[in-house]
């Protein structure tokens, strides 16, 4: 029968294996980096998007109507314009989140 002694030093033990095999969060600068880069092209596809469809809505109704240059720079634009808006609601739903992160952490230390 074990000693009492040698079930806490073995319990000890355990709870030492435990916590070094449990990864630490430590975030990787390049994840940061990586994130930043996902958004860029994120914002870069939106935009593009936006030109895109409004070009093809622009140039089918031009197609279909018979003037050509005036629904085609018309649905440009307005595909420029819902690009840059979907780009500056999608800038505003990452600084929301890094204001949240930046207050919980403020939260978390006590301050």
């Amino acid at each position: 029968m074990p000693e009492p002694q040698d079930a806490d030093r073995l319990k000890a033990l355990e709870a030492k294996i435990a916590a070094l095999k449990t990864p630490a969060k430590v975030k990787d600068h390049s994840e940061e980096h990586y994130s930043q880069a996902q958004l860029a092209w994120r914002m870069v596809i939106e935009l593009v998007a936006g030109l895109g469809i409004g070009f093809g809505i622009g140039y089918g109704l031009d197609t279909l109507f018979g003037t050509m240059p005036v629904f085609l720079v018309l649905f440009i634009f307005f595909g420029l314009a819902a690009g840059v808006k979907t780009m500056m609601r999608s800038a505003a739903e990452v600084q929301l989140k890094q204001h949240k992160a930046a207050q919980e952490k403020g939260d978390a230390r006590g301050d």
